[in-house]
């Protein structure tokens, strides 16, 4: 956990809501000079802190609405710190709880160093992350509407369709052999709704490769050179990790995608571990599926897990390939190199 340390004549903590935020603005003496409950218009919050704007830093949770606070302090040169939500727990542990006290708290962790940092994804990048984010939402909705067919058909004890119903020339007909006009209805809305949700997904996949090229075509084409690696989890690799610098040691990286866990001791004693929900679930899920891939058609990589398998069992072999592939990744965009197969099977 990194925590932000610099030293600054004012810190502001800001506790964010979607209508109203609540500021606080400590001095180096730790005397409240401003504590204050604003609506979220860029204009107020500028005329509340430009008293202070010469030396003063801005910190807040990482919550859903802080994308307008981190770009406003970036165009007027105010530093902006975001605190990691699953970190803060001093705002959350007091007996009292409200927004005029967790302000104050966050203007202290800012002050005595100890606001835990989360990354500020940039702006220039930041809405087609979240586009190719919502990709991955209507594909898992898709794939919802596909099961529930299936599911329907076994309801009414009805033998599905020979081909598979993902494909748009496999569903002519499918809701036509049920009796019940209700049950026909059910399966005609779904099949509907994969209609649309399969454009939309389509036309989104291409603007995003389009953007990709724009931002980083170099390494976009790098990570693809991963078997079973193709252009939607490259992106995923590419935009969720962004700066492969902001992680100096690859075991850094290895715990931000949660590749490894983290074991808790105390008193020389080891109590298990903790900490699975820190981290990017995007780029767990994005390893494990390459691992999965990666697995068809590779014969040394399949013996590979074979010997894992038969040492750990067939869950830890997979998670022994995803962090591996993790690692390789890492130095493969550290060092602007390809995939290398022979130095992933060492070891």
């Amino acid at each position: 956990m990194r925590f932000y340390t610099g030293q600054h004549q004012h810190y502001c903590g800001v506790d964010l809501h979607a209508r109203s935020m609540y500021i606080c603005v400590l001095d180096r003496e730790s005397h409240t000079v401003l504590h204050r409950n604003l609506c979220t218009d860029p204009d107020t919050f500028l005329k509340a802190v430009q008293p202070f704007a010469g030396d003063l830093v801005v910190g807040a949770e990482c919550m859903f609405t802080w994308y307008w606070l981190a770009d406003l302090c970036r165009d007027e040169g105010i530093p902006f710190v975001l605190g990691h939500a699953l970190y803060m727990k001093a705002i959350h542990g007091a007996k009292a709880k409200n927004d005029r006290i967790d302000s104050a708290k966050i203007a202290a962790l800012l002050k005595g160093g100890i606001f835990p940092m989360a990354y500020v994804y940039p702006r220039e990048w930041r809405a087609t992350r979240d586009l190719l984010r919502r990709r991955l939402h209507f594909v898992r909705r898709r794939g919802e509407l596909l099961t529930h067919i299936q599911n329907t058909y076994h309801q009414y004890n009805i033998t599905p369709p020979s081909g598979q119903i993902r494909y748009r020339s496999n569903r002519v007909g499918v809701a036509d052999v049920f009796p019940d006009p209700g049950a026909r209805k059910n399966v005609a809305v779904d099949l509907a709704v994969i209609d649309r949700l399969d454009r939309a997904i389509h036309d989104l996949e291409s603007f995003l490769v389009r953007q990709v090229k724009v931002h980083d075509g170099d390494n976009f084409h790098r990570l693809q050179s991963v078997p079973g690696v193709g252009k939607i989890l490259g992106m995923t690799f590419l935009y969720e990790i962004h700066d492969i610098g902001r992680f100096p040691r690859v075991q850094d990286f290895s715990s931000y995608a949660r590749l490894v866990k983290c074991s808790h001791e105390s008193g020389g004693k080891r109590s298990g571990s903790g900490g699975a929900k820190i981290g990017n679930p995007h780029l767990r899920w994005a390893f494990g599926e390459a691992v999965l891939l990666m697995l068809r058609g590779n014969e040394e990589v399949k013996k590979k897990r074979q010997r894992l398998e038969r040492k750990h069992g067939k869950g830890k072999s997979l998670t022994i390939l995803a962090h591996k592939l993790g690692r390789a990744v890492y130095f493969m965009l550290k060092r602007k190199q390809v995939f290398q197969m022979e130095r992933f099977l060492e070891g």
